[in-house]
């Protein structure tokens, strides 16, 4: 371990404006995913903490004057703390691939990203405050009508394990520009990231009881959270299971939900790509965070005549992919984030087995022998499977891992393309490569998906929406959309000229 890196230590929650210890003092351990060595101890919130945090913000929210600010003061408490995010990138990312294992220059991408999410919003927060005055026909020139914006009230965003920097920001940024008040519950299992942000907020001046921390395993406060009266949205990126407990709990109270289930993304590849460029696209689609991103193109569907030839060349480019310490630079890819994701991923291939599949490199563990480095960790070797079909669980459920199914289709047949890429209960993302562009932006608009990369894999950008259709989940985050999540839209209907409404003729006196 880097004995430079800041790590967050106890007390981790933060309620009521103040950094405080659970209610009934336990604790749990964060794990280092590249050597299973303990990084420290934080807090598990109780029940009664969570309830704590909730009246706090609340009254917070009903009491302060935060909800009523100008945009032009949160939005500048917005640059301000994407300002502080620069500074304080050297000790963030550190603290991210320590939690997550991913390699140092991905935590730096996500730092740089989110920073230009807040930076984003920042101007485009400034919108909502103009009032859109509506006019003409039937409205009487009389009537001054017209319709704000106003915050939600109470949001708890709960976040993943895979990208607890980049997953809380797109939440934070515009729900803090919005006039909300939030509770965060990052994931159990890597909330060290999430502790540093917070102490940055207050930092960058946000007051300090709009914002609460609770370091807890769902478990054991998610019904709390998600169940509560005084909680007017929850927005969750995680898996499915969970996504569909969130909605029903979200019901019983009809607040708000947005969820971002996951998916089991397509990357459709035809013959006509320069092969070369076509591995390094699959490639790279597929292993990167060694397959821990909700978008992964973990689903390769490449026409026949180049799919042999494919194939081969991404598993002799896999088979070189280095597997290492996040915090050494020569590392490619690092672990799986726990010992309990690591055996679901094994789980995953020893059915693709027996359900007839078959693994062309990897499906294990790295040979301690051959990588003693690597012998305590949670490390899996990228993975190719070939000879899939879509009655194959392996296909169809999100593995979450470095795992490459492949899925063949003849030669020009564009509609079997498209039928086994929308084949999936999913929706999240998907990619089309051809060189022909007009089929591939055919193709691609026909995509049962909420982003299509054309010609290229995974970038994305503050200006535009992102989420899924199907069960990965509903609502939209980033872009303008993403601001619309956190407010509530108020109709404002001033007569100028009072005067009787006459209804009620024969009651008058």
């Amino acid at each position: 371990m880097n004995p430079a890196v800041e790590i967050p230590q106890r007390p981790t929650l933060y309620i009521d404006g103040a950094w405080t210890s659970s209610s009934n003092d336990k604790t749990r351990p964060t794990i280092n995913p590249y050597d299973a060595r303990v990084l420290t101890e934080v807090d598990e919130a109780s029940p009664e903490d969570a309830q704590r945090a909730i009246a706090s913000a609340r009254d917070f929210f009903r009491s302060s004057d935060w909800p009523q600010r100008s945009y032009e003061d949160r939005c500048a408490l917005l640059s301000r703390y994407a300002d502080l995010l620069q500074a304080h990138k050297p000790t963030l990312a550190q603290i991210e691939t320590l939690d997550t294992g991913k390699t140092l220059a991905e935590s730096e991408v996500d730092i740089d990203d989110v920073t230009n999410v807040f930076r984003f919003y920042a101007k485009e927060a400034l919108k909502l405050q103009e009032e859109k005055h509506v006019s003409g026909e039937p409205i009487p020139e009389s009537v001054r009508s017209s319709v704000i914006h106003e915050p939600v009230g109470v949001c708890v965003l709960i976040t993943p394990w895979n990208y607890p920097i980049l997953q809380l920001c797109w939440k934070l940024a515009p729900a803090l520009a919005t006039g909300n008040v939030v509770i965060i519950k990052p994931s159990e299992v890597t909330p060290l990231s999430t502790i540093y942000l917070v102490k940055l907020l207050l930092e960058a001046g946000f007051p300090s009881r709009s914002v609460q921390l609770l370091t807890a395993s769902g478990a054991s406060i998610g019904p709390t959270l998600t169940e509560h009266e005084d909680v007017d949205l929850v927005s969750f990126t995680g898996g499915l299971a969970t996504g569909r407990n969130i909605i029903r709990s979200c019901a019983q109270t009809v607040k708000r939900c947005t969820v971002e289930l996951g998916g089991k993304n397509p990357n459709v590849v035809f013959a006509d790509c320069d092969l070369d460029w076509a591995i390094d696209n699959v490639l790279t689609a597929v292993f990167v965070h060694s397959g821990q991103v909700c978008s992964a193109g973990a689903r390769l569907i490449v026409e026949e005549s180049i799919a042999d030839r494919l194939v081969a060349g991404v598993v002799e480019r896999a088979k070189q992919i280095r597997m290492g310490s996040g915090l050494d630079p020569k590392s490619e890819t690092g672990p799986l984030v726990s010992a309990e994701h690591l055996a679901k991923v094994e789980a995953y291939v020893k059915i693709a087995r027996e359900e007839g599949a078959q693994v062309l490199c990897g499906g294990t563990r790295p040979d301690p022998s051959q990588f003693p480095d690597l012998a305590n960790g949670y490390f899996f070797l990228p993975t190719v499977i070939d000879q899939c079909d879509r009655t194959m669980r392996i296909v169809q459920e999100e593995t979450f891992g470095p795992i490459l199914t492949v899925e063949r289709f003849k030669d020009g047949d564009e509609e079997t393309a498209v039928r086994l890429a929308n084949d999936t209960k999913y929706g999240l993302a998907g990619g089309v490569q051809s060189k022909d562009r007009a089929r591939a932006e055919r193709i691609a608009r026909r995509l049962r998906h909420g982003t299509v990369w054309v010609n290229t894999y995974g970038a994305y950008t503050p200006q535009a929406e992102w989420g899924g259709y199907g069960m990965s989940g509903n609502g939209r985050e980033l872009g303008s959309k993403g601001l619309d999540e956190y407010v509530e839209t108020k109709h404002l209907w001033s007569e100028t000229k009072p005067g009787m409404m006459d209804w009620f003729k024969g009651a008058r006196m």
